[in-house]
């Protein structure tokens, strides 16, 4: 039998603190809350307050040393995720954001600490540096889940990022002035502040292009150790630079991510899915020893006077921090009162508080633990109010960006025009994405929507708001492309249908393949995406509605189990002879793919090769189609330009 002595064990507390924290961010998805809620609830739970699992204080010194190296690869990764491209179209909202606001976040925090708890300015000024810091930890998975306007969520995600290293090296050196108030002037310690963060960024930035130029070299880091090569160098890089001159580290590894993550590698996005998924058990980890190392009594003891300082740095600090830092910006005032709204507090200032509480307590200066308490119930309020409340604002302030609505297809082919144009008749938005420049201008000359770029790469995916949409469809003759864009759709977002034109004589993609990264092959068949894109060219397709009605009652529920594959025999005729694309029920169209199950009364769309018109109707008829609009004369157009006076844009 277990006894309590266990639970003093570091490794225990380890493995207890992973475990546990992976079940509550598992957990939170299914619940739909807010993940670091529920690490912070478990963390509390399973400390020595109440069930005595988790003991931080079993790690001694080592959980400092451990609560480094996981911020590090945090803010490496949150840093990775930061384009220069889009980081330079709202430069001043964020250099202002960071400036001015962190200033006034300060500022507010301090002024408030002090006249609502009647803290000495010395704690106050402490606090206010502590929640001067949002963090990716939060924001990212927010914005992910939100889905607001990418120019907001750009700046969010610039402030979380980019402050957090600005404000743990500004807390500490806060700190250092709070322990030794008579070893320096204003001025040296600016200078304090200045020189780490600069001496952090200039360390960052070239283990970032070192880093980067040696990807760019294939065999330099052998295959299957990027992963490990690269966190071992961002450890060394945060533990080198803190050694040199202190907490300068966080923000090294913060810029080494920055310049890492806008290199163009082949093991890019390796590392992308490597740290997320190491960042993501460390912040489990994190959070619930950091959770349980708070005492429940120390929250308590704050009473209504500590909920009123959270109130005011939500209501009047964050708006004022977020208006005064975007003044001279062009954000809209509904952007920029959904910033205002939108100010949870992470791993950093949780990380940062517990340090300084052990710091305080070790020099003999009072109130630090009251001061870890009061950080923890910030973090937790402003969470739980972005986490819950935030959809709802963006939502009302019309900056929620839609969701499942219209298509993207990597392609702009004759075949892939044909395809849009169908689907676009029906109401849905289509997108084309397209590094052919002749496609992209004959997309344009059909208003087909396009965007001119390599539809493997995460930000064209990005541009095309793949997030939001409903589906994505590959359909390039080159199935190793196609495969490739299916699993850059499904990293991006879990949430769309994929599909994937299969070609007929592939050796290289199998159906297994395509269904084993949870996608379908669309039109149910292999096709030969070249060959229909010639006839299309050359006005030997023809577009024919049919409507599936048996003639027997027994025969129609037969076919209501049926694939569209298997019960029309479509490897007869696709490819050769007719693509049956798309097919519409109770008002709503889909493509056809190897999933698909026709019932009575739907209606299908079906590209026919003209010369051969009269077999695939006699196929259709045979098997049980009527048809709704045939012209076995008419050629089909790829154009939509009916459908919007406006005609498309490249984007």
């Amino acid at each position: 039998m277990l006894t309590l002595s266990v639970f003093f064990n570091p490794a225990v507390t380890i493995a207890l603190a992973l475990v546990m924290g992976m079940i509550a961010q598992v957990a939170a998805y299914h619940l739909r809350i807010p993940g670091i809620v529920l690490l912070l609830v478990t963390g509390m739970l399973a400390g020595p307050d109440i069930f005595g699992l988790v003991r931080p204080e079993s790690l001694g010194p080592a959980l400092n040393i451990l609560i480094g190296f996981a911020v590090a690869v945090i803010l490496f990764e949150g840093g990775m995720n930061l384009k220069f491209a889009r980081l330079k179209r709202e430069r001043k909202s964020i250099r202002q954001l960071i400036v001015l606001g962190g200033v006034i976040t300060i500022a507010g925090g301090a002024a408030a600490a002090r006249y609502i708890l009647d803290w000495p300015w010395q704690t106050a000024i402490l606090f206010g540096t502590l929640v001067m810091v949002t963090g990716p930890t939060v924001i990212n998975p927010l914005l992910k889940r939100l889905k607001v306007k990418r120019s907001v969520a750009t700046v969010l995600e610039a402030e979380g990022v980019l402050i957090d290293a600005v404000g743990a090296v500004t807390a500490i050196v806060a700190l250092e002035v709070a322990l030794s108030p008579a070893h320096g002037t204003p001025l040296v310690w600016i200078w304090h502040l200045a020189s780490r963060i600069g001496f952090g960024m200039i360390c960052g930035a070239v283990a970032g292009m070192l880093l980067g130029w040696g990807f760019k070299r294939r065999g330099l880091v052998p295959e299957g150790m990027e992963n490990v090569f690269t966190l071992c160098l961002v450890l060394a890089l945060f533990q080198g630079a803190n050694e040199i001159m202190p907490e300068s580290g966080i923000a090294a590894v913060t810029m080494a991510g920055i310049v890492m993550g806008n290199f163009s590698t082949y093991a890019r996005q390796e590392l992308m899915e490597f740290k997320e998924g190491l960042t993501v058990m460390l912040i489990g980890m994190l959070f619930v020893l950091l959770a349980a190392d708070v005492r429940i009594s120390d929250i308590l003891e704050l009473g209504w006077p500590a909920v009123a300082v959270v109130m005011a740095l939500i209501f009047i600090v964050r708006p004022v921090a977020v208006f005064a830092g975007t003044h001279f910006s062009n954000m809209a005032l509904r952007e920029r009162l959904f910033m205002s709204w939108i100010g949870p507090r992470g791993i950093v200032a949780a990380a940062v508080a517990s340090l300084f509480a052990v710091e305080m307590s070790d020099k003999g200066v009072s109130g630090g633990y009251e001061l870890r308490a009061l950080v923890f119930l910030v973090i937790t309020v402003t969470v739980v109010v972005a986490g819950l409340t935030g959809g709802l604002v963006a939502r009302l302030l019309g900056l929620k960006r839609p969701s499942q609505e219209g298509w993207v297809i990597l392609g702009a082919n004759s075949l892939a025009r044909g395809m849009a144009r169908i689907m676009s008749e029906s109401g849905q938005e289509v997108l084309c994405i397209d590094s052919n420049a002749d496609h992209c201008l004959a997309a344009e000359a059909d208003c087909t929507r396009v965007i001119y770029g390599n539809g493997l790469r995460s930000r064209y995916l990005r541009r095309a708001e793949i997030d939001t949409r409903m589906g994505a469809m590959a359909m390039t003759p080159n199935d190793e492309v196609n495969y490739l864009f299916m699993q850059n759709v499904r990293n991006e977002t879990r949430e769309v249908s994929l599909y994937c034109a299969l070609q007929s004589e592939s050796t290289s993609l199998t159906r297994k393949m395509i269904h084993h990264e949870g996608s379908q092959i669309l039109f149910g068949a292999p096709v030969d995406i070249e060959a229909w894109a010639l006839r299309l060219k050359r006005r030997q397709v023809g577009l024919q509605i049919w409507n599936f009605a048996p003639p027997a009652e027994g025969e129609s529920k037969k076919n209501e189990t049926e694939p569209a594959a298997a019960g029309l025999k479509i490897s007869d005729y696709s490819g050769a002879n007719m693509v049956f694309s798309t097919v519409r029920r109770n008002g709503k169209m889909v493509p056809v793919s190897d999933s698909t199950k026709i019932r009575a009364g739907d209606t299908g769309s079906f590209l026919v090769f003209l010369p051969e018109a009269e077999g695939v109707k006699k196929f259709l008829e045979t098997a049980g189609w009527k048809p709704e609009n045939i012209s076995d004369a008419k050629y089909f157009t790829t154009s939509s330009c009916h459908l919007s006076a406006g005609g498309a844009s490249r984007k």
